[in-house]
C-alpha cells in the first residue's frame, strides 16, 4: 500500500471536502481519501503509485488547488 500527502488550498467547508474525496476517490488504484480541512492535508491511499498528475487534475476538478511544496 501506497500512502501520499498532498495540501490543497481553498477548501473552506464540509462540502470542499466532499467534492475533493470525491473527484480523487474515481482515481484509478486510489483505495482511500483522508481530507483534514482545517490544515489543507489530504492523504491518498492506492495499491501502487497513482500518478501526481493524475491527483493533481482531480483536486482541479472539484475547483481547488494542490500546493506546491515548500
Amino acid at each position: 500500500m501506497t500512502t501520499t500527502v498532498y495540501t490543497v488550498q481553498g477548501m473552506t467547508c464540509g462540502h470542499c471536502v466532499s467534492s475533493v474525496k470525491e473527484e480523487i476517490g474515481e482515481v484509478a488504484g486510489v483505495t482511500g481519501v483522508d481530507v483534514d480541512l482545517a490544515t489543507g492535508r489530504v492523504t491518498v491511499s492506492s495499491d501502487g503509485p497513482v500518478g501526481d498528475a493524475e491527483i493533481r487534475a482531480a483536486v482541479e476538478a472539484a475547483g481547488y488547488e494542490v500546493a506546491d511544496p515548500a
